[in-house]
């Protein structure tokens, strides 16, 4: 049984705007959010429904409303329905909460880019998108969380520098930034918070930056952490706390689905890799042998494995290794954390905080403003945080 404090509606509304609105975790995400709302599930695997921040004053699920962005058009009843068949959703839920996921749909826009169209222009009609969901529902402020397909990084340009040069760029350029970075500078002109889910670039650009504290508006990212490198960030800590030397440390990550298509290019699968391997030099201190795969299997469908394999020196320099494999379905693990970031960025636009959330650093492979990845002190740092008193009043352009 939930806190009924967290469920019952009675605190202002909140809007969660999903980039990739029709995907698996977006999907998982409004359906879950209805089960939990209607006491039909647990909230398992939602951090912030832990004991220690009960007293943090997070938005309740049941004020969570839900729209987005997307360019497919198979609504969310029916991707609900395909995710029931593949074992990741309960079907007894899918039917209980299927006015929820209609309701959700009818909140979904186009984002597919018009031709000819400057990016300026675009993410202005992005952004108005979401301040008409905004205005609609009389929401208190809204989180854009992107959770669409994995992009490759963009090459450094010198308008990614300065926010002035961007607004320049983006009045002429139609391909200067990658979508998630677009998506953020218009959620940044809605004064909303993001949330990058992805490896994507995201916010992570100085410009943008610059544009979050310029509206004061927060952001977090990059790359959540579900699967096997939060397995790592547990483990990798005790060999350095115990003195033990990691010599090599190799992954490989069969997965099907939207995900396993889209990290089949290479390219788009580069910052994943990477991320993967910066957390586990950054904890151990130094540099580590081994390479992270990343492998297509579309037969596995939602679900995914990862095996991994260490090798580390002992007393004397005696060899010892240890392997451990991690089987998943990724939506299931992501979309409590979705949650979990939306409550914690509502959270930091109403104490009026802006720029990057290194303290959410907890949730992300790859996090912005910080290179801690030891999952404990990680989690020392978000309840901190959340238990920090709130230092502003909302701004006016988040309201």
């Amino acid at each position: 049984m939930q806190d009924t404090d967290r469920t019952t509606g009675t605190s202002p509304r909140v809007g969660v705007w999903l980039v990739g609105a029709r995907g698996s975790v977006a999907t998982t995400v409004v359906a879950g959010t209805a089960a939990i709302a209607a006491d039909l599930a647990p909230a398992t695997g939602c951090v912030t429904e832990s004991p220690v921040f009960r007293d943090a004053s997070l938005p309740a699920l049941a004020d969570l409303v839900f729209g987005g962005h997307d360019i497919v058009g198979v609504p969310l009843p029916a991707r609900a329905g395909h995710l029931a068949d593949a074992g990741v959703l309960p079907a007894r839920v899918v039917a209980a909460v299927r006015p929820a996921l209609e309701a959700a749909d009818r909140e979904i826009r186009d984002g597919s880019p018009h031709q000819g169209e400057p990016q300026y222009t675009t993410a202005r009609r992005l952004a108005a998108d979401i301040a008409d969901f905004r205005a609609r529902h009389g929401l208190e402020q809204v989180v854009v969380v992107n959770v669409s397909s994995t992009e490759a990084l963009p090459e450094p340009d010198p308008a990614f520098l300065d926010l002035a040069d961007l607004d320049k760029a983006l009045a002429t350029s139609t391909t200067l930034l990658p979508p998630s970075s677009l998506y953020a500078y218009a959620a940044f002109h809605a004064g909303c918070a993001y949330v990058n889910f992805t490896p994507s670039a995201g916010a992570a650009l100085p410009a943008l930056e610059e544009l979050a504290r310029l509206r004061g508006v927060p952001h977090a990212g990059r790359d959540g952490k579900t699967g096997e490198t939060l397995v790592k960030s547990a483990l990798a800590p005790m060999f350095a706390q115990r003195a033990l030397r990691v010599r090599s440390w190799s992954g490989t990550n069969l997965l099907g689905g939207g995900d396993g298509a889209t990290l089949a290019d290479p390219a788009a699968a580069r910052s994943k890799t990477e991320s993967k391997q910066r957390a586990l030099e950054e904890t151990v201190g130094h540099a580590v042998e081994g390479q992270v795969h990343i492998d297509n299997v579309p037969e596995m469908g939602e679900w995914k494995t990862a095996w991994d394999h260490i090798s580390f020196e002992g007393f004397l320099g005696v060899r010892m290794s240890l392997q451990f494999t991690w089987q998943g379905c990724d939506s299931a693990l992501a979309a409590p954390l979705v949650l979990d970031l939306v409550r914690f960025a509502a959270l930091a636009l109403r104490r009026g905080e802006g720029g990057a959330l290194p303290a959410l650093g907890f949730f992300f492979k790859d996090p912005v403003a910080s290179t801690e990845h030891n999952l404990t002190l990680q989690h020392a740092h978000l309840t901190a945080w959340a238990a920090t008193p709130a230092r502003a009043p909302l701004p006016e352009a988040a309201r």
